[in-house]
C-alpha cells in the first residue's frame, strides 16, 4: 500500500512540475532560433502585389538584436522584452534605402513600430498594440 502511495505521489509531483514548466516558458526562447514570415497585417493576409520583392521577415537574434526584411529593404535594429509579461519594444534601426514599388513596406514598418506586446501560440507570433492585433508571423520555411 505504501508503494502505491509513493508512486501516486511521485506521479502527482511530476504532473505539477510539468504544468508549472509550461507556465514559465522563456518568452525569449519562443522568439529566437527561427525566422518569422509575415502571415497577416491588420487582420488580413498580405497583399502580395504590395511586396514585389518578397514577403517581410523577422529574425530575433542574440543580445536583443533584430534583423529583417520589410518587403524591399533590409533592416537591423533592436528589441527588448520589458514592461511585464508579453511586453516588447521593437526598433527597426538602420534600413537600406532602395527605391521600391508598392506601399507594403511603409504599411509594414508603421504597424511594426506600434507593437507594444506579443504572443506566441501554436507556431504563430502575433504583434499587438494592447489587445489590437497589428500583424502575425509564421516560422519561415528553410
Amino acid at each position: 500500500m505504501k508503494t502505491l502511495q509513493c508512486i501516486t505521489l511521485s506521479l502527482l509531483l511530476l504532473l505539477i512540475n510539468a504544468c508549472a514548466g509550461t507556465n514559465n516558458l522563456n518568452p525569449l526562447g519562443a522568439l529566437t532560433g527561427k525566422g518569422w514570415e509575415l502571415s497577416s497585417l491588420s487582420g488580413q493576409a498580405p497583399d502580395l502585389s504590395k511586396y514585389p520583392a518578397g514577403i517581410p521577415t523577422l529574425n530575433f537574434l542574440e543580445e536583443g538584436r533584430l534583423a529583417g526584411f520589410a518587403g524591399c529593404n533590409n533592416f537591423s535594429g533592436e528589441f527588448a522584452l520589458e514592461g511585464g509579461p508579453g511586453a516588447i519594444r521593437l526598433d527597426p534601426g538602420a534600413m537600406t534605402r532602395k527605391a521600391c514599388p508598392g506601399s507594403g513596406e511603409e504599411e509594414f514598418i508603421a504597424a511594426f513600430e506600434k507593437a507594444k506586446n506579443f504572443k506566441v501560440e501554436k507556431e504563430k507570433l502575433t504583434l499587438l498594440d494592447g489587445s489590437a492585433e497589428l500583424m502575425s508571423f509564421v516560422p519561415t520555411k528553410d
